[in-house]
């Protein structure tokens, strides 16, 4: 064997491991816990965003008064918001984004993060990750998920889901925030 067929090799067999990491690499921002979230907001308003937008990203409303206390994740049924609050950072709200709603939506009250699955089938059939269930009533199973597709289409009017659908990114923060025990916390 002479010694071009040796760096032809070498050379394929570089491309192919280059090509791989690159596929790999490929989505990674989406999984990554710094991955940006929809819109963050500070506690003298909405942040700059680090990361560049195709569109105008909506303001947040201010994390709403009556959401309690301590390191939690506030969902609000009114504006469809979450918002992930730790009071031993600054600013204390890490992030909120827009998230669609099932069709069944929780009570406001206070709950606790009791089970969480990597990846599973959501009630319209899509796969999803980062599932973060927080409540049951009435048969329905009220938690966050993202589709691994990134769609976050309205749930069927026929479907009694509690499923609340955020993006891949938003997902991953809320995934990352909010382990078993976590605060869920629903107002208005």
């Amino acid at each position: 064997m002479g010694p071009g067929v040796v760096v032809t090799g070498l050379t394929l067999g570089a491309l192919a491991v280059v090509s791989l990491l690159a596929f790999q690499a490929n989505g990674a921002q989406d999984r990554a816990g710094g991955a940006r979230p929809t819109a963050a907001v500070t506690s003298t308003g909405p942040a700059a965003s680090a990361t560049p937008s195709a569109s105008p990203t909506p303001t947040a409303p201010a994390l709403p008064a009556s959401s309690g206390s301590g390191t939690r994740v506030v969902y609000s049924v009114g504006s469809h918001y979450v918002w992930l609050v730790d009071p031993k950072k600054n600013p204390q709200v890490a992030a909120t984004f827009l998230v669609t709603p099932g069709t069944v939506e929780p009570t406001p009250g206070s709950y606790s993060v009791y089970s969480r699955t990597p990846i599973g089938t959501g009630t319209d059939g899509r796969q999803i990750e980062h599932v973060v269930r927080f409540s049951q009533h009435n048969g329905v199973v009220f938690g966050f998920s993202s589709a691994v597709d990134g769609a976050t289409p309205t749930a069927d009017p026929k479907a009694k889901t509690g499923g609340i659908r955020s993006g891949r990114a938003d997902g991953q923060l809320l995934w990352d925030f909010a382990p078993n025990g976590t605060k869920v916390v629903v107002v208005a």
